[in-house]
């Protein structure tokens, strides 16, 4: 079973950026296509975006596009996902999830899950 670990959270300013790391304990990590996704309280888990093994293909919702960018190290099996401009309405719990196999924008897919990290931004 694979392991998933998220840091990078913490209190932010609205307007201002962070930026996420999710290191995989998986020996063919590079196999694996990762999920970031985040769930705000009260509300449904949400697939923000994935990308591919190799980090050739990445994919974003609507909503993630422009403000949220995916990428990976695979030499340090890591998986980023760089925020900006952020607002109050993304504070939520931010998580990644992997599959091997190719990547999929069906959040069910995922089938290993991290722990998620706290992202709370102020206004």
């Amino acid at each position: 079973q694979v392991q998933l670990v998220e840091s990078g959270g913490g209190l932010v300013q609205a307007g201002g950026s962070l930026r996420l790391s999710c290191v995989s304990s998986r020996r063919t990590f590079s196999r694996d296509a990762i999920g970031w996704l985040r769930q705000a309280p009260g509300q449904d888990r949400e697939l923000l975006g994935a990308i591919s093994g190799t980090g050739t293909y990445t994919y974003y919702t609507s909503s993630a596009t422009g403000q949220f960018t995916l990428s990976r190290d695979n030499a340090t099996n890591t998986l980023f996902l760089q925020m900006s401009s952020l607002n109050p309405e993304d504070t939520a719990v931010y998580s990644c999830a992997a599959r091997t196999g190719v990547v999929t924008m069906t959040r069910t897919s995922y089938d290993s899950w991290g722990q998620g990290t706290q992202v709370t931004v102020s206004s």
